[in-house]
């Protein structure tokens, strides 16, 4: 994407959860429009979204046709975000090309991987990032500082990918269990031992950038 940010539209008549998405979205460092109700679609797609997440039950008219017409009219990703939870809903809802379909109540975490999974599957997403002297490719699981690769298992390089993403920000043990690992269940001290061997290997390359924050976290350098 150039190094451009995603463009999401997010099309969800509840207050609170769109304002909810929209928040954990931007926290991400994804380009967010929030739409409360049912319009036309070409309204949608002036806003060339990489991705449209969309509700069932609209006032105004009715998401799956809003679907349909949005990919009339381009073949934009959507990911249905709603109550209904049925099969038929399910199955109609794929039937007319969404990419996902994630049923309310839900947790953000799991809303933000899997839209981050739909972007990267239609290459709507970076796969490789960078943040000062650190180069991350994804795709190929290759990671290198100061020009000089580092010998990272595929947990290390998700843990520093997601910190790099999040520069800046404080980011609990829980928070990197969840997003990195997929459950918060797991005993912390996993966090800390695979952290500990991260920051090894980063300052063979060069001095300290993950800073801890006690009894809050971990954060990397905004540099």
């Amino acid at each position: 994407m150039n190094g451009q940010p995603a463009r999401v539209a997010v099309v969800e008549d509840e207050g609170p959860v769109r304002l909810a998405v929209e928040r954990a979205l931007r926290r991400e460092g994804v380009w967010v429009a929030g739409i409360a109700g049912f319009v036309e679609p070409d309204r949608i797609l002036a806003l060339a979204p990489d991705l449209v997440i969309l509700d069932v039950g609209l006032p105004g008219g009715d998401g799956f046709d809003l679907a349909a017409r949005l990919r009339a009219g381009r073949d934009v990703p959507i990911m249905f975000l709603t109550a209904r939870d049925t099969v038929e809903d399910r199955l109609r809802g794929f039937a007319l090309g969404a990419d996902d379909y994630l049923v309310k109540p839900f947790a953000l975490e799991e809303l933000l991987a899997r839209l981050r999974a739909v972007l990267r599957r239609t290459g709507r997403l970076d796969r490789v990032i960078e943040a000062g002297d650190l180069i991350i490719d994804e795709q190929a699981g290759l990671a290198t500082r100061g020009g000089e690769p580092l010998e990272l298992t595929p947990t290390e390089l998700r843990v520093l990918a997601y910190l790099v993403r999040h520069r800046g920000l404080v980011l609990s043990k829980t928070q990197l269990l969840t997003q990195v690992w997929g459950y918060d269940a797991y005993d912390p001290n996993v966090v800390e031992v695979h952290m500990s061997a991260l920051r090894r290997k980063l300052e063979a390359r060069g001095p300290r950038i993950i800073e801890t924050v006690r009894g809050l976290g971990y954060r990397l350098s905004p540099r």
